[in-house]
C-alpha cells in the first residue's frame, strides 16, 4: 500500500511538472505570436518564422501575404531569397574543397583566378571569406561606375571591373570591411576547380547531402519558381511597392530557402550530422587581424554573443526580402525569420524571439532622433569655383563625372545618375548628395592646380579620377 502511494505520488508530480512546462511554453509561444500580429493586417506582406530546440521544431508559422497582387498568403514552407545568409553556404563549399585537397584557403587568390590584378599584396581565400581582403565591394563599386540599383548584374560583370582595379581599400588583413566581392569570387573558384556550375555543384555537394530539399541557388533573377514569395519595399504607413531583385550574381547572395531547411542547417553548428562535424567546427572559427585583434566574423557567420549568450548567425537583405538565421549553440536553439518586405526588421524580430525564449529583458533604451550636423557653409566666388569645373575620369571604372556651375552653385553630374549637389567641407574636401560618389578629396599638382580627385563611399575608398578637361 505504501509502495503504491509512493508510485501514485511520483506519477502525480510528473504530471503536474509536465503540465506546468506545457503551460509555460504555451505562454511563450503566444508571446511570439504577438510579435507578428501586425503582419496579418489586410493587404500586408509578412514572412515565415521557424524555431527549433533540441532537434525539434517547436514553432512554425507564417503571417501576411506572399503576393499582394493575388492575395496569396505566406505559408511555413514558402521560399524566400535569403540574400547574405547565403554566404555561409559558399564558405562551406570552399571548405569542402579544402577537405578534399583541391585548394588551400591560405593561398593567394590569384593562384585560382590569375586574371585578377596583382595589387602588390597577397589576398587569400581566408581574407575574402572574413571580409578582410581590402577589395572594393560589388554594389559600391558599380554604383560609383554609374550603375543604378535596378541594373541587372552578374559575376561576369564584377569580374570585368575587378580586372581593371589598381588599388585596394586597405592592406589585406588590416581591418574588417564587409565585401560582397570576395564571396562572388569564391563561387567563381568553385566553378573553375570543379568544372561545374555553382548552382549544380552546391545542390549535389551541400544541399542534398544535408537534406535541404527546398534550398537552391538562383542565378537567373527573372526565372519563375513556384512557392516563392514576392518581395515589397515600404511599410503600411507609407505604402508598398514591388521590389524586384535585378541581380543574377551568386556566391554572396541569391540562395532561396525555407525556414525548415534553414533550421536544419543551423542545427549543424551545435549538433552536426554524421561526417560533418569537422567542417562545421571550422565554419565557426574567427580570424585575427594583422594587429592581433580578433574578429567575431567567421566563415560567412557572425559569432558575436547576444546579451551574454553565445550565438552564431547572419542576416541578409535584397530587393524587399529580409532574412535572419541564428543558433544559440549552448541552448541548442535555432531561430529563423524570413520576410518579404523591407521594413520587416528580421534581425530585430529574431532578437525579440530570443528574449522570450532565453528570459532576457529588453535593455534597449528609447533614444532621441539624432540630426546630422549641418555642413559648414564656405563662400566661394564664381571665379574661385571655376577651377573645380571640368571632367573627371576613372580608368578603373571607365566612367566620367562632370563638375559644372549652375548659377552660383557647383554641381556634379553623371550621365546615368544625373545632377547632384556638391558641398564644400574645406577648400579641397567636398560632400556629394549622391551616395555612390559621396566623399571627394581634391588632389593638387606641384603648381597647385587640380590634378584629380579621390572619391570614397561606404565600401570603396580613394578611387582615383583624373581631371581631363575644363
Amino acid at each position: 500500500m505504501k509502495k503504491a502511494q509512493i508510485c501514485l505520488f511520483i506519477l502525480l508530480f510528473l504530471s503536474i511538472s509536465y503540465q506546468s512546462k506545457a503551460q509555460f511554453s504555451q505562454t511563450k509561444l503566444q508571446q511570439i505570436d504577438s510579435l507578428f500580429m501586425t503582419w496579418n493586417q489586410p493587404n500586408h506582406p509578412g514572412g515565415s518564422i521557424g524555431i527549433m530546440q533540441n532537434g525539434e521544431v517547436i514553432y512554425s508559422k507564417a503571417f501576411g501575404l506572399a503576393s499582394m497582387e493575388y492575395l496569396v498568403p505566406n505559408a511555413p514552407n514558402t521560399a524566400y531569397n535569403i540574400a547574405s545568409v547565403s554566404k555561409q553556404f559558399t564558405s562551406m563549399g570552399i571548405l569542402l574543397l579544402e577537405q578534399e585537397g583541391k585548394l588551400s584557403i591560405d593561398e593567394d587568390i590569384r593562384k585560382y583566378l590569375p586574371e585578377l590584378p596583382d595589387f602588390g599584396e597577397k589576398i587569400t581565400l581566408r581574407h575574402c571569406m572574413h571580409h578582410t581582403s581590402g577589395m572594393r565591394s560589388l554594389h559600391a563599386l558599380l554604383g560609383m561606375a554609374g550603375w543604378r540599383g535596378d541594373d541587372a548584374r552578374s559575376n561576369k560583370d564584377l569580374f570585368r571591373f575587378m580586372k581593371q582595379q589598381k588599388d585596394l581599400n586597405f592592406k589585406p588583413g588590416a581591418e574588417y570591411l564587409y565585401c560582397n566581392t570576395g564571396y562572388m569570387l569564391m563561387a567563381d573558384i568553385i566553378e573553375r576547380l570543379t568544372d561545374e556550375k555553382f548552382v549544380d555543384w552546391m545542390q549535389k555537394n551541400v544541399f542534398r547531402p544535408l537534406g535541404l530539399t527546398d534550398t537552391y541557388v538562383e542565378a537567373v533573377y527573372n526565372r519563375i519558381v513556384p512557392n516563392n514569395a514576392t518581395s515589397y519595399n515600404g511599410s503600411m504607413e507609407k505604402g508598398f511597392s514591388r521590389a524586384t531583385e535585378f541581380w543574377g550574381y551568386v556566391g554572396s547572395g541569391n540562395i532561396h530557402s525555407t525556414t525548415k531547411d534553414l533550421l536544419n542547417w543551423m542545427d549543424n553548428y551545435h549538433t552536426p550530422k554524421k561526417g560533418w562535424a569537422q567542417v562545421f567546427a571550422k565554419m565557426k572559427t574567427v580570424d585575427v587581424l594583422n594587429n592581433g585583434d580578433t574578429l567575431h566574423y567567421a566563415f560567412g557567420v557572425d559569432t558575436k554573443a547576444y546579451k551574454g549568450v553565445k550565438r552564431v548567425g547572419h542576416g541578409g537583405a535584397i530587393g524587399g526580402f529580409r532574412s535572419n538565421a541564428v543558433t544559440f549553440p549552448d541552448e541548442e536553439l535555432n531561430i529563423v525569420v524570413l520576410t518579404n518586405f523591407s521594413s520587416a526588421n528580421a534581425g530585430g524580430k529574431v532578437n525579440e524571439i530570443a528574449d522570450v525564449l532565453l528570459n532576457k529583458k529588453d535593455n534597449s533604451k528609447s533614444s532621441k532622433t539624432s540630426t546630422k550636423p549641418a555642413l559648414p557653409q564656405l563662400i566661394f566666388t564664381n571665379q574661385q569655383l571655376k577651377e573645380y569645373v571640368g571632367t573627371y575620369y576613372s580608368p578603373e571604372l571607365d566612367t566620367h563625372y562632370h563638375f559644372k556651375l549652375i548659377g552660383a552653385e557647383l554641381m556634379g553630374n553623371h550621365h546615368r545618375h544625373g545632377d547632384f549637389e556638391l558641398k564644400f567641407l574645406t577648400k579641397d574636401k567636398l560632400k556629394a548628395s549622391l551616395g555612390a560618389f559621396e566623399n571627394i578629396e581634391i588632389k593638387r599638382s606641384k603648381d597647385n592646380k587640380i590634378a584629380g580627385i579621390f572619391v570614397s563611399n561606404g565600401r570603396v575608398r580613394n578611387m582615383w579620377f583624373s581631371k581631363v578637361e575644363h
